[in-house]
This record gives C-alpha cells, structure tokens and sequence, in this order.
C-alpha cells in the first residue's frame, strides 16, 4: 500500500488515497464487468420477454440459466489450476478473464439479433424455435459469466496485501458490481424505450470493454501463483487432480470443523428470498402499468441512491460491530424488504409509492449483498481461493435459483380466485417469510464464533 494511502489524516481521504491504487481502480472495473451480464439473463431479461408477450411460467423457466453461477465450483478447480486456452501468456487470472468476457459479449448480441419470440429461425439451413436458440444464447452467457466471476473472486483476494486492503477490494468491487446492476437493471430501460431492446442489448455487449481496460490494468498475483507452484503436483497427474478437486473441500471442513454445515447452510439461505422473488419484479412492473421511463428513471435515482446508503452502512456497522453482526443486520433487512413490493401491489402504480418500494429494496439488497461477500471472503484460503469462493457462493445461490425457476408458476397459482396483483403480492409475502429461518441461523454462526473464541483463549 503507497505511503498516501498508509497515512491519511480523515477517512474520506484514506479512500481517495486508496482509489488512487492501481489495482483499487482495476477491481472498480473488474466489479463493474462482473455485474453486467447477470440482470441480462435474468431479472432485465423478464421485462423484455413480458414486453414480447411471453407467459409468466415462460419466464420462470428460463430463469434456470442462472444456475450456472450455482454449478461454477464444478469448473472452478480448472480455473484455479490450468491457464485459459491461447490466452494463458496473460496469466492464469487475467486470461480467464478475458476469455470469459470476449464469450459474454459474443453470446449478448446473439441474444440481440435472435430476441425472444415465437415461431422459428433458420440457422444453417435448420429450422429452430425461436426461444429455444435465444435461451441458448442465454445460457452461454450465464456460463461464461459465471467463469468470469470465479475468477475475478480469486484475484480480488489474493491482490490483498492485508484485511484492511481486502475490505476496501471488496466493497470496490461490491459498487463496481452495483454501478453495472444500475446500468442493467434501469438505465437500459430508458435506452430501451428509445432505441428498442435489440440494440440495447448490443451495447451492453460492447460496456463489456471495461472489463477488458480493467484486465490490462490489472497485474497477476505473485503470491497466489507461488501457493499454486508450490502445493500441489501437475493437474494432469493423479495427486493433481486430486489436490485441484478435492484438497478446497479439505481444507474448508480442516478449517471450520463441525462448523462447516452451519456455515455453509446459512449461506445457502442467506438470499434466497431475493433469489426467488427475482424473475418476476421485472414483470410485475409490466403488469402493475408502471413503463420502462418511469422504472428505469427511479432505480437510477432513488435506487441508485439507496444502494450506495446500503453499502456504506453494511460497511460501518462492520467496523464498529463485525461482520457476523453485519450479516445479522442484513438477514432481517433482505427478506423483509420484499415486503414492499406487496405494498405496491395494493396501492398500484404510483410513482411515488414505487419510489419508496424501490428504496426499501435497493438500501437492504446494498447492505445485505456487501455482509455476505465480506464474510465469504473471510473464508477462503489462499491457493484454493477460486474453487473455495466459488463453493461457498455456489452454495449462497444454488437453493434460490433452483426454486425460482417456478416463481412464475407459483404467482400464476396464487392469483387464482384473485387478481393478478393480488397474487404478486401473496408471492411477495411468502418470500419474505424466509428471513425468519435466515436469522436464526445468522444468530447461531454468532454463538458459534463466541464459543470458538472461548475455546481458544
């Protein structure tokens, strides 16, 4: 760290210092990249398909192609100990890196020109559905992105010098990452409204470059590349390949003991609840009679707003009570804030109503996001850190994207007998319901961690 950012006389200008840092403002970027592609085969993706006509359960189920970042530690051993094809002279991380991004931006604008639609398309003299083809596309994406997230985690944490350095990567990072779910999640509604979805997408693919600029700027960890040297035998061989799929898994439940399970079952639940309700906000606007103007103008302003309150404040509270009290606080804050959109439900489409929704949501997403990262980090250890990040946010995910591939389903069911609001909003209801198992288990890593440090002192 520069003696600038070592021996600064007030916080706000540590952190100026700090982003002066050449791989604070690579991280930014690599943040930024990271968060792109995921609203656009997901949430973003609802109200372009909603627009088109397509069916709610439709929408559910291709919802599914955000398993991909569920299953990324399947992979996540390869990415930890082989270097990307051809581009492998740029080092391990930063040529995973640029491979992945060079795969989301090709797959974005085949998602563009194919758009989803009924009928079929003609592909080398074949005919496909066009869905079938666009879901495909989408799935790509989501693979190559989840690729790309794997191996931004690693380097994000072995460029840390210390903690101290980690926590400013990481909440970095965490507004790299939010900045992008603004672009993608409201400001491409306004570019939508005028240029049409087709070309919007196109220049989502192209904000990729970022990540390539960042990719450039950023230098290969020298001490991740030695504890990768130096532990283990070549992939290829049996001890190798044993150490790469194997050896994170030991070296968790060695790390943790019996306090694995509980760890990796809080995680597992922690965002489920946001998980869930996903798919189907985006629609939910369409058929509540809000457009895309009056969206995408207040998630870029009061969302945009709240977000930053919400990473600031998971910040702050970290510091002043620790991260398990942080992961407390943003337990009750993430489920319970589907509760708002209930609200909206009955009162209708009013903007200011959804202006306060839109507050709520984007102030507890900001917090309880930036808690779960920070304490999933504090997890991993260095040589196995790509496949031990990718297991536990694999984990955090893999419940709530398996069940929101029915949330559709689930709303179609709920509003029978009723309206369609009414069914959103008994949907929205029972997701927020999911902080209750969330805190008790938050609560017992706390009594967990109090028992540990008895034992060690």
């Amino acid at each position: 760290m520069s003696e600038a950012a070592a021996k600064p006389r007030r916080p706000w200008q540590r952190v100026l210092a700090n982003l002066r840092e050449r791989k604070v403002l690579a991280m930014l970027l690599l943040g930024f990249s990271s968060g792109l592609p995921i609203y656009l085969v997901g949430n973003t993706l609802g109200f372009w398909m909603r627009k088109e006509g397509i069916e709610l359960d439709t929408i559910g189920f291709l919802s599914w192609v955000g398993l991909a970042y569920s299953m990324k530690f399947l992979w996540a051993p390869i990415v930890d100990k082989v270097d990307a094809p051809l581009l492998g002279r740029f080092g391990r991380r930063r040529g995973w890196m640029l491979l992945s991004q060079a795969v989301v931006a090709a797959a974005l604008i085949g998602m563009a020109v194919v758009h989803p639609k009924g009928g079929q398309i003609l592909i080398l003299g074949i005919a496909w559905e066009h869905m079938l083809v666009f879901g495909i596309m989408a799935t790509v994406v989501a693979f190559a992105s989840a690729t790309q997230d794997i191996v931004i985690d690693a380097w994000r944490i072995e460029s840390a010098d210390n903690s101290e350095q980690l926590g400013l990567l990481t909440s970095t990072a965490a507004l790299g990452y939010r900045t992008a779910l603004l672009v993608t999640d409201a400001l491409i509604l306004l570019i939508a409204a005028r240029v049409g979805w087709q070309m919007s997408y196109e220049i989502m693919a192209g904000l990729m470059a970022l990540g390539v600029v960042a990719v450039v700027m950023a230098r290969e960890p020298v001490r991740a590349q030695i504890a990768v040297q130096t532990q283990a035998a070549p992939l290829w061989t049996p001890r190798g390949l044993f150490d790469a799929l194997v050896g994170p898994f030991i070296a968790f439940v060695r790390e943790h003991r019996s306090g694995a399970i509980l760890i990796l079952l809080a995680i597992s639940v922690y965002r489920m609840a946001d998980f869930i309700m996903g798919p189907m906000a985006n629609p939910f606007y369409v058929d509540l009679g809000l457009t895309e103007e009056t969206v995408g103008a207040v998630r870029s302003s009061v969302g945009l707003i709240a977000t930053f309150v919400g990473i600031a404040a998971a910040g702050l509270v970290s510091v002043r009570w620790g991260v398990l009290a942080t992961l407390l606080v943003g337990a009750v804050l993430g489920p319970a804030s589907n509760l708002a959109f209930a609200w909206l439900a009955y009162v209708g489409p009013d903007p200011t109503s959804f202006a306060i929704a839109m507050a709520i949501d984007n102030l507890s997403g900001g917090f309880a996001g930036t808690a779960l990262i920070a304490y999933m980090s504090s997890l991993t250890s260095i040589g196995y850190t790509a496949t031990q990040y990718a297991l536990l946010s694999s984990f955090y995910a893999m419940p709530g994207k398996a069940l929101k591939g029915l949330s559709g389903w689930a709303v179609q069911s709920l509003a029978q007998g009723r309206t369609l609001l009414e069914g959103y909003a008994l949907f929205f209801v029972g997701t927020a319901l999911i902080a209750i198992p969330v805190v008790i288990l938050c609560a017992l890593l706390i009594v967990q961690q109090r028992r540990h440090l008895r034992a060690a002192s």
